[in-house]
């Protein structure tokens, strides 16, 4: 009997067109899924570091102001330190000056010359010599400076002590050389400014011309025009006599004031103006010579009264107690 022949295989299914599409498909989701929590997973780190490393630098910041506080109160510190040395050291200083003006003080206690009535009579000399030297320098008081020397004088001679005979000796030859100076010259200088200030008001208008009576033809023209010359003629009008007497005494003011401030140039300016007004409101009169003649005197006279023995006793004193 004869084999029948086997059956053939079958043949696979075959796939659809549209299944494999949409395997593609869901693949391809499955991918973009996974792509976009990876990327969003990404940025999700990238901001924790971003974060921490705004963090750590932060702290970085904070840790630099904290040790930059630090730095400028340890430096305020040192400079505490410093001044405190600095005050330490000048009270150290100041109580060795100290020290040594007691131990100064202990030695002229223990001097003989300075016990008792002597040492109080030489303190009162050299108190008194040295108002007189500081009158005469400071304020150019010849007269309180020759006060001074004749109140210092009879203490000089109550001292029996020899060591001071020379003393008394100095002090004569200040006073002769102080009583030599004669008066305080801003004295002087104030009485020839007076006497030439005074009688200014009064003084007549100058009158130029003679006295002999003029023709008839020309006391007929000086009804038209009068012909006059100024050089020499004064100042005939009332107002302009008045301004010229106010600019003098205004030029008087400030030869006084450099008078008293024993400002030589300043006065010399103020009496050439002076003597300038003068020869304009007195021009022919009697009265000008005498006015220059005061004027030039005032110009001669020394403002300052020097003396080259001035302060020689108080100085031998000082000397003599320093010994």
């Amino acid at each position: 009997m004869d084999p029948s022949p086997s059956p053939a295989p079958p043949t696979p299914p075959k796939r659809s067109l549209a299944g494999g599409l949409l395997l593609f498909l869901l693949f391809a989701l499955v991918l973009a899924a996974a792509g976009w929590y990876g990327w969003r997973h990404w940025q999700q780190e990238q901001a924790r570091i971003e974060s921490l490393a705004l963090q750590q630098r932060q702290a970085l910041d904070a840790r630099i102001d904290a040790l930059r506080a630090t730095q400028q109160a340890q430096a305020q510190r040192l400079q505490q330190a410093e001044a405190t040395n600095r005050v330490l050291r000048d009270e150290l200083l100041g109580i060795g000056q100290r020290a040594a003006l007691l131990e100064d003080s202990v030695s002229k206690l223990a001097d003989p010359d300075r016990r008792g009535a002597q040492s109080l009579r030489l303190d009162e000399i050299e108190l008194l010599l040295g108002i007189g030297q500081q009158r005469l320098r400071l304020a150019e008081d010849v007269d309180g400076a020759r006060r001074a020397l004749a109140l210092a004088a009879p203490l000089v001679d109550g001292i029996d002590d020899p060591a001071y005979l020379n003393l008394r000796q100095t002090l004569a030859q200040e006073q002769a050389a102080m009583e030599a100076l004669g008066a305080d010259p801003r004295v002087r200088a104030q009485a020839l400014l007076d006497a030439l200030m005074a009688g200014l008001h009064a003084a007549p208008a100058a009158t130029a011309g003679s006295t002999r009576p003029e023709p008839w033809y020309q006391r007929l023209l000086a009804r038209v025009i009068r012909v006059q010359p100024t050089a020499g003629a004064g100042l005939q009008q009332r107002p302009d006599r008045e301004a010229a007497l106010a600019a003098l005494q205004v030029e008087a003011t400030l030869a006084r004031a450099a008078i008293e401030r024993r400002d030589g140039s300043a006065l010399a300016a103020a009496l050439a103006r002076i003597d300038d007004g003068l020869q304009r409101l007195l021009a022919g009169s009697a009265g000008l010579a005498g006015k220059r003649r005061i004027v030039a005197e005032l110009r001669a006279l020394p403002l300052r009264a020097d003396s080259p023995l001035s302060g020689t006793t108080l100085q031998q004193l000082r000397a003599l107690r320093g010994q």
